[in-house]
């Protein structure tokens, strides 16, 4: 079993299915980032049920703000997660996010998902739909957007263009891709659960809060800075 962020549950299913996987996906709400301290009682709970079953458990989470409480998990129940400080580690490797904003320290990140939910889990979380004039409270101090784009394509790139719009910045783009990602699933899952399943076999179950869901999560990560 995997316990993922559901910012990362898309990419995360779409590797699983592509690779014949027989793992068992259940994506945490990526709200969970704006309270981190919640995502260890969370995980921890789904994660002693399925070890209590002799499933197998790894964590698809960086550290993701916790300050180590994750690793504390991880080493209480033996479990394994996803290298780095956040996500942009895993998408794109921690130099060249270090090197981004060594560059620019006011740089805000855009990740695929949060492209596409910003209006839903950044200005309505942060209840700018509502208080558009606290806008530079949060962000007066950005110089520049960044998108560590998965998949782009032409409509991503105009929603995160849309994106930077708000900010009134420019939108530097910087192709990822999945294959860190990838290779860091691979690692977690391990070669049993990473050979081919059986035709017919279900190798993918996405959930939250213990319901199956289908598509991406409700929810998002909030950018860096």
């Amino acid at each position: 079993m995997v316990i993922a962020c559901g910012a990362l549950g898309g990419h995360l299913r779409e590797i699983i299915a592509r690779r014949g996987w027989r793992v068992e996906l259940h994506c945490l709400p990526a709200l969970l980032h704006n309270r981190p301290s919640q995502i260890i009682p969370d995980a921890e709970r789904i994660a002693r049920c399925a070890l209590a079953r002799g499933q197998r458990v790894a964590l698809a989470y960086a550290d993701c703000g916790t300050y180590g409480a994750l690793d504390g998990l991880c080493a209480r129940l033996g479990l394994r997660r996803l290298p780095g400080l956040h996500c942009y580690d895993v998408l794109a490797g921690p130099s060249r996010v270090r090197a981004l904003f060594d560059a620019e320290p006011g740089t805000y990140v855009l990740t695929d998902f949060l492209v596409r939910s910003f209006r839903r889990t950044v200005l309505a979380e942060l209840g700018l739909d509502r208080h558009p004039q606290l806008w530079p409270d949060y962000f007066g101090h950005y110089r520049r957007v960044v998108w560590l784009a998965q998949h782009p394509d032409p409509a991503l790139t105009a929603e995160a263009e849309r994106v930077a719009a708000m900010f009134g910045l420019p939108l530097t783009i910087v192709e990822t891709g999945t294959a860190r990602l990838e290779r860091e699933l691979a690692r977690l899952v391990g070669p049993s659960a990473a050979s081919p399943a059986a035709a017919g076999e279900v190798v993918a179950r996405a959930t939250m809060a213990g319901e199956t869901v289908a598509g991406e999560a409700m929810a998002g990560e909030g950018g860096a800075g």
